[in-house]
């Protein structure tokens, strides 16, 4: 069983004698001693370290007798691995999601709810019942368990930053990691909230795990408050999103939803009813092996050629690094072969179909005149669809936008509409016969060990999923 200790600065060893150490050093030195006390008790043992100042502000949820657990509900779920793998043709691709979606199911069925289960593809199905005579669609709330492989996700150690004053936030684990709000402007809406980060070494894991204890502490407030009345609503949490196979084995028939809403967004307030569409395109170049001893007029190396196929992407355009807002990309992430055959792997990301094939054109066309000075070797080109922007889905239901747009109102959030550069199950449930937008977690600078979170913003997160299933009461 795992053992859990919050440590404060007020339940520390006193601090080694001597000046005080400024800055990141301090802040390292500090975890040191928090780390070795924390062992002392019980080696091995995890922890969340919590920073405390001297302000703490009362933050109200304007939900009625609600005590809000999903800070709590979230430390926990970020320090069980969840990491997704791409390399693995299994699903879920990793077994260790399970450990999350078996916890998950424990804490639903202790909260009434008798039929959550885990099937064997790592997805976890739950039913809120309905308490209202009228006939009110069923609306789905749905969030991710696994996190990127971009960063890793083992060994996770939380940490609360009480009460937020626009200060560095030094990352101990690794004193170099510093999150600073000039590269993360939205912090400064933060002020005198309380921020999670991880330590340094690991991403946080808010993508997706704010998402999913926002659902489980909007649950948790339905089934302790049977006087708000709502229609049937379906949990469902799924693995291997972040390598884009979230939804490959959902059962939609057996969901039996009529609307969904994934919570996986960023800043408190945003809606996005608009992805990127997407493909994934490879290019697979044969070229002409020869021994180099002996190579003059016969070598053609289609490691050369891929060199000069990526030296003539646009480089003030059409990459990740050049565009923004509506702007689409054509991203080259990786290289593999020899002299006798490379391949390079693209995602291709815009908003129209039509800019997606206009896209792969402009590569064949790039591909085709670097060819043209190495006549005995050839390419070919595989496009493969991705997810498509759900915008022409939801789109064809206005009350599901008109209604989150409302919630988050009544939550007493500014909504934020927005499309989203990349996309969410949601955009592959959109197509599958579950329109599903996307709400806002507050999960921040993902994929990354700057990875952070608002613990207000995850609790206006739950008043504005438990605003919504009433407000598609009340309308029904």
């Amino acid at each position: 069983m795992r053992k859990i200790i919050f440590l404060t600065m007020g339940c520390c060893p006193q601090e080694p004698a001597g000046p005080r150490v400024p800055g990141a050093a301090r802040e390292a030195a500090r975890h040191k001693i928090f780390r070795g006390f924390a062992e002392t008790i019980s080696p091995g043992i995890s922890y969340f370290w919590v920073l405390h100042h001297n302000h703490n502000k009362n933050h109200s949820m304007s939900l009625a007798n609600y005590t809000p657990t999903v800070s709590e509900r979230f430390l926990r779920y970020v320090t069980i691995d969840t990491q997704s793998d791409a390399a693995s043709p299994t699903q879920p691709s990793t077994e260790k999601q399970k450990d999350l979606g078996r916890v998950l199911v424990e804490e639903l069925r202790a909260m009434g709810i008798a039929d959550a289960e885990l099937d064997e593809f790592g997805y976890v199905y739950a039913t809120i019942p309905a308490n209202t005579d009228k006939n009110v669609p069923v609306i789905c709330f749905c969030s991710h368990m696994d996190t990127s492989p971009d960063c890793s996700g083992k060994d996770v150690k939380p940490i609360v930053h009480r009460d937020y004053r626009g200060q560095d936030l030094v990352l101990p684990d690794d004193a170099q990691q510093i999150i600073r709000q000039a590269d993360h402007p939205d912090l400064a809406a933060q002020y005198g909230n309380d921020i999670i980060t991880a330590s340094g070494t690991t991403l946080l894991g808010a993508d997706n795990k704010a998402g999913v204890a926002e659902i489980m502490d909007a649950a948790h407030y339905f089934m302790t408050h049977p006087e708000v009345k709502r229609g049937k609503i379906r949990i469902l949490f799924t693995p291997d999103e972040e390598i884009g196979r979230g939804v490959d084995k959902v059962d939609l028939q057996r969901l039996g939803a009529d609307f969904g809403y994934t919570i996986d967004g960023e800043t408190l307030g945003s809606f996005e009813d608009e992805t990127f569409s997407a493909d994934a395109l490879t290019i697979t170049i044969h070229g002409v092996s020869a021994h180099p001893g002996f190579a003059k007029g016969k070598m053609e190396s289609a490691l050369k050629i891929a060199g000069e196929v990526l030296a003539r992407l646009p480089k003030d355009r059409l990459s990740p690094e050049s565009t923004e807002r509506r702007e689409g990309f054509v991203h080259p992430y990786q290289v593999q072969g020899g002299v006798e055959q490379s391949t390079l792997k693209f995602i291709v990301r815009d908003f129209t179909d039509e800019k997606l094939a206009q896209h792969a054109a402009e590569l064949r066309q790039i591909v085709d005149e670097v060819l043209n000075a190495y006549p005995h070797s050839r390419a070919d080109i595989e496009v493969v669809e991705q997810y498509r922007n759900m915008k022409k889905i939801v789109a064809q239901h206005p009350q599901i936008s008109t209604n989150a747009i409302e919630a988050i109102e009544r939550a007493g959030v500014a909504p934020k509409p927005s499309a989203i550069r990349g996309g969410t199950d949601g955009s592959r449930l959109s197509f599958m016969g579950l329109p599903c937008p996307n709400l806002f977690a507050g999960e921040h600078a993902f994929h990354s060990k700057h990875e952070w979170v608002s613990v207000q913003d995850m609790e206006k997160a739950v008043a504005t999923i438990v605003h919504l299933a009433r407000i598609w009461e009340e309308k029904a």
